[in-house]
């Protein structure tokens, strides 16, 4: 797994306004040319909406990763990319404009996938087939399904966290910061978590669902649990990925809790939680293979906007209320401690080393062997 960090982040803010732009660029309007020239009339076009910016992976890491592949299978394609910034209503807006400016294919990380049931209703309704990426979106007819196992994700966490407890966690008190209601994924994330922690008898004294996966939010919620348990009143917090940590972590130091004495794990290995962990303020994270995610997609939506029908990648197959079980791939997670930061992402090129290793960081590297 190796991740290609080109093109720049155009975060739209209303519905697309779309047209032919210069080879491999980015313009304002969000459409990219996969190709060495301008698009022409008939090169199909891949629509690509993705559901926010307040999570770094989806600029930093979806977007290039999955127009890289793009280009690399199908030199022609266009790739009309939209961000809907949590807004769900956008998002069909930006998924109906996409459709009426060419696109053959949705690849739809949906803001909300009960709501985003609609956008894909309606581009099979004119033909136009959508890939569901990362969330499962909710009851629709969808084409094809790619992303990671949350329950197992769910699991590893609490696995992590479960080691980290004392006793084993039989009695350890935990506040439990998971994501967004509107996310496919949240609930199996938590139903995951509390597989494992309900089973080895972890006391769960708060909980919540964090509105849009917001960091302030979760600072917010960490506030609230401090305020309510006291500061002596838990041994860990469960949240759900690192952008969430970063906020309980806030709260931590801002009620002059060490949050080295409460582990506190994380998902997505976003720089800031890959340092955290360096420092030994988080706890673990979960590296989801987000480039493998995008190029799967990417060998997902290129046939299909070619009217090829679903290609033979798919491995099983999955259930999302619908008239048919949705073909799908599913991909593996790796947990990522202190020791393997090294042979995982750096490897990988997910994060480089002079991304982590800021002068802040440098001893920790030093110590955890990053170069």
């Amino acid at each position: 797994m190796s991740f290609i960090r080109t093109g720049t982040a155009v975060v739209l803010a209303g519905a697309l306004a779309l047209g032919a732009s210069a080879c491999g660029s980015s313009d304002d309007d969000g459409s990219t040319t996969a190709g060495g020239s301008a698009s022409g009339g008939d090169a199909p076009k891949i629509a690509l909406l993705l559901p926010e910016s307040k999570t770094a992976r989806y600029e930093n890491q979806d977007r290039p990763s999955f127009v890289a592949k793009v280009r690399e299978l199908c030199p022609d394609c266009e790739v009309i990319y939209a961000n809907a910034e949590q807004d769900a209503a956008q998002q069909q807006q930006q998924a109906e404009q996409a459709i009426t400016n060419g696109a053959k294919v949705l690849v739809v990380d949906a803001v909300d996938v009960r709501s985003a049931a609609a956008i894909a209703n309606n581009a099979r309704s004119q033909g136009v087939p959508v890939v569901s990426y990362a969330r499962l979106i909710d009851g629709a007819d969808v084409d094809a399904y790619v992303s990671i196992d949350p329950f197992r994700v769910g699991q590893q966490q609490g696995e992590a966290l479960l080691r980290a407890l004392p006793s084993g966690g039989s009695g350890a008190r935990v506040v439990m910061i998971n994501g967004a209601p509107t996310d496919s994924n949240s609930a199996p994330y938590k139903a995951g978590a509390h597989d494992v922690l309900d089973r080895a008898g972890v006391d769960v004294v708060k909980e919540y669902d964090t509105p849009d996966w917001s960091p302030d939010r979760a600072q917010t919620e960490m506030e609230q649990a401090i305020a309510a348990a006291g500061k002596d009143g838990f041994d860990g917090v469960y949240s759900a990925n690192d952008g969430m940590a970063g906020g309980a972590i806030a709260a931590m130091r801002a009620n002059g809790i060490d949050p080295r004495s409460r582990p506190t794990t994380g998902q997505d290995a976003e720089v800031a939680g890959l340092q955290r962990i360096l420092t030994g303020e988080q706890l673990m994270t979960v590296y989801q293979p987000i480039n493998e995610i995008a190029s799967t997609a990417a060998q997902l939506a290129v046939p299909l906007a070619r009217g090829e029908g679903v290609p033979s990648i798919t491995t099983t197959t999955v259930d999302n209320g619908g008239s048919k079980r949705v073909p799908s791939v599913l991909l593996d997670t790796i947990v990522i401690t202190r020791d393997n930061i090294q042979d995982t992402v750096v490897r990988d090129g997910f994060a480089t080393a002079a991304q982590i290793c800021t002068d802040a960081y440098r001893a920790a590297c030093d110590a955890a062997g990053i170069s």
